[in-house]
């Protein structure tokens, strides 16, 4: 492919480009397809999975592989196993793989802009024309850190949980996790596992009251809880879901693998938030001053739209475009999907995202349609649960 004289390849068109190729990306590619829409998903790693790939190597999920497929492709593994993380790279490459719509590895994205005829995506030295584009980015974009952390001491080794990847990163002497969601819980217990003393910080925020890997998880707690409670009753749409939303957006999810009895049988100390530095160490809540080696912050990560411009958009109180379910409000083809309690606490769940990703597809289509001066065509119902949202296996890549 030549270049134009501006030293660009030509623009490449289709109908929706989608903008990551994890699960979100993937999920909302396939039911696109379902409708019949072309699109091509650009994911910035070498490899669909990547950011799986390059997270700590420990890790599992908390749900089972029952509850681990994408729509129209079963996880390849015994229903109540755990996949790593590995796994679920490997999972979504062969998703990827399946899509009758190229997946383009490789292509970071740089820029999302308004056109009078849709938008142009930017990569590098590659433009996309599409009508619609899809933000499949997910919650995981920047990593936040406190301000004062650049005035910590220069010997404490810092490291955010998006660097993080097995205790040998951290020297000798203890260590302080900042933050005691599911990635601190994790990180505290292996720098516990690998003979540090460990203080975890933070708020506790709650956790499920069953265990599970355990025999009632398997009979009836993952069905109630995932598909029930995450999936179906705590939504935009409940008086309770609207209550839960500021608070698992604000402080995170509630714990699910571990619970606070795990942690302190494994010896990690509990502390209460670190607010300050004081003489370049970390300042507790309570006035403590520790002393520690190291600190690894899992402080989650923040939003970031600035390379999407789209007159007529605004972020809300969390840093997200406002959107209705996906549709972003102030604006003509752009959407959202994966991002957390998108519609329901299982947006941005394994489980969770192809309804979402659904949901969006079927207002593409909508649009399209009308563009055409036709209604587009109902979705086939799948056979095996004879719901739209659950559809069949992804069609074979053309070709």
């Amino acid at each position: 492919m030549t270049t134009n004289w501006m030293g660009r390849r030509p623009v490449e068109r289709y109908g929706t480009v989608v903008v990551g190729g994890g699960q979100a990306g993937l999920s909302a590619a396939h039911h696109l397809g379902r409708h019949g829409e072309s699109c091509a998903v650009l994911e910035a790693g070498d490899r669909v999975g990547d950011q799986w790939r390059s997270r700590w190597a420990s890790l599992r999920l908390f749900t089972s592989a029952k509850y681990d497929g994408l729509d129209g492709m079963p996880f390849p593994a015994a229903p109540w196993s755990f996949p790593t993380g590995g796994e679920m790279a490997d999972y979504l490459e062969a998703y990827a793989a399946a899509l009758d719509a190229p997946v383009l590895t490789g292509v970071r994205v740089d820029g999302v802009a308004a056109t009078p005829d849709g938008w142009l995506v930017t990569a590098g030295d590659r433009s996309f024309a599409a009508r619609n584009v899809v933000l499949a980015t997910g919650t995981y974009q920047v990593p936040h850190l406190p301000a004062f952390a650049e005035t910590l001491d220069s010997r404490i080794v810092q490291l955010h949980s998006a660097q993080f990847r097995d205790a040998s990163q951290l020297p000798d002497g203890d260590v302080l996790v900042v933050g005691a969601g599911t990635s601190g819980a994790d990180v505290a217990l292996q720098a516990r596992a690998a003979g540090h003393r460990v203080q975890l910080a933070g708020r506790h925020p709650g956790q499920i009251p069953f265990d599970v890997d355990g025999l009632a998880n398997r009979l009836v707690m993952a069905r109630l809880v995932l598909r029930f409670a995450f999936h179906r009753v705590l939504t935009v749409r409940t008086p309770m879901g609207r209550a839960l939303r500021p608070m698992v957006l604000s402080r995170g999810a509630p714990l699910i693998r571990y619970r606070s009895k795990d942690l302190a049988a494994a010896g990690v100390e509990r502390a209460p938030r670190v607010t300050a530095v004081r003489g370049g160490r970390p300042v507790l809540e309570d006035g403590r001053v520790l002393d520690v080696a190291s600190v690894v912050w899992c402080t989650g990560y923040r939003h970031d739209y600035t390379w999407v411009d789209a007159p007529g958009t605004s972020t809300d109180e969390h840093g997200v475009l406002v959107h209705d379910r996906g549709v972003v409000a102030g604006t003509a083809g752009l959407y959202l999907v994966g991002l957390h309690f998108l519609y329901a606490m299982s947006s941005a769940m394994i489980h969770g995202v192809g309804r979402d990703a659904a949901h969006v597809a079927r207002h593409v289509a909508r649009r399209t349609g009308e563009r055409q001066g036709e209604l587009p065509a109902a979705p086939a119902v799948s056979p095996r649960s004879g719901r739209a949202d659950e559809p069949a296996r992804p069609a074979a890549r053309r070709g």
